[in-house]
């Protein structure tokens, strides 16, 4: 992060240590409604932040290999809130045709010597991970953060969690911490709370097929009264394919406001803030206190999910809404 910047531009360099290797295998099929997204949030909440400190990350397992590419993507720009340094799927078949034809794609005779390459690029299950866990996809919910780190997670369909069920103090006032900056209860239902903004975008959930799916929920419904919804793509790039799509026109029909590409809200840039106190969910990677602006509250989830909850002005089962 910007920590280690000044070192980059006195040395050029950056001190890494090789990280160990680490596995997360999801298999099952993912439900109706469950994004990406979704998956790695529920990982975070059972394996905890720190859980990929000094690992890199692979992901696989059948639930994966199902992922269109952009949906890998997500999974891999969440790694870095594990702790971890890295995160990678090992490339297939929907890999190669995903880079096949694009723009610097290798071509003719490079392509062959490229594919060849990548073909080996799997992981080395012999000589085994460091640590090797397991994620079953089809008992995943859609996910909403309670608190102010991912790891405060839980789907749509449970409550939040009592801190005194924790196992240590620490982590009992952490979490009594993080209910009092969120303004919520022990033993709320997630599912009704309301909210103030909804923000679609960012580098994890910005992408075309991230507003595809929150256009599918937004067309032919209206942004609730007193909500404020941005849009806000991850780059020109996708913007204009979006544009093309007619993906604009869906969310400004609906109330949406259609922004330039950028970080925007995910970290308050731009003068895109939340006012204190006010509740916020996003498509974002980081819910952390102050993000936002001082004292906004955030609660992560999918594309789909904040679009719901922008139509219906609360945290809801997108499900519901099929």
């Amino acid at each position: 992060g910007t920590s280690e910047v000044e070192h980059v531009l006195a040395t050029q360099t950056l001190a890494l240590p090789r990280p160990k290797p680490m596995r997360i295998s999801f298999d099952g099929r993912a439900g109706v409604g469950v994004s990406a997204k979704d998956l790695v949030l529920h990982a975070i909440g059972r394996f905890g932040v720190a859980c990929g400190v000094g690992h890199a990350i692979e992901y696989a397992g059948s639930a994966i290999r199902a992922l269109p590419i952009e949906a890998r993507l997500t999974v891999c720009n969440m790694s870095i809130e594990f702790g971890a340094r890295l995160g990678l799927i090992a490339p297939d078949e929907s890999t190669f045709a995903y880079i096949a034809g694009r723009e610097y794609a290798p071509a003719d005779a490079m392509w062959d010597a490229a594919l060849a390459h990548w073909r080996q690029l799997a992981g080395d299950v012999p000589a085994g991970f460091e640590r090797d866990l397991y994620i079953d996809a089809s008992r995943v919910a859609p996910q909403v953060t309670w608190g102010t780190n991912q790891q405060e997670v839980i789907g749509i369909d449970e409550i939040v969690p009592d801190p005194s069920n924790l196992p240590d103090r620490e982590a009992r006032e952490r979490a009594r911490a993080a209910l009092d900056y969120m303004g919520m209860v022990a033993g709320q239902p997630i599912e009704g709370v309301a909210v103030d903004v909804v923000f679609i975008g960012s580098c994890t959930n910005g992408r075309l097929s991230d507003l595809e799916a929150a256009a599918a929920v937004a067309k032919g419904r209206r942004v609730a009264p007193n909500v404020r919804a941005l849009v806000v793509p991850g780059s020109s790039a996708i913007k204009r394919e979006a544009e093309a799509k007619g993906l604009d026109r869906v969310f400004l029909d609906a109330g949406f406001e259609w922004r330039s590409a950028g970080c925007s809200m995910c970290v308050s840039m731009n003068q895109d803030m939340i006012a204190p106190q006010q509740r916020c969910v996003a498509t974002s990677n980081r819910n952390f206190e102050n993000r936002q602006g001082p004292r906004a509250r955030t609660h992560l989830l999918s594309p789909a999910m904040a679009a719901a909850a922008a139509v219906t002005g609360a945290i809801c089962d997108v499900r519901k809404l099929a």
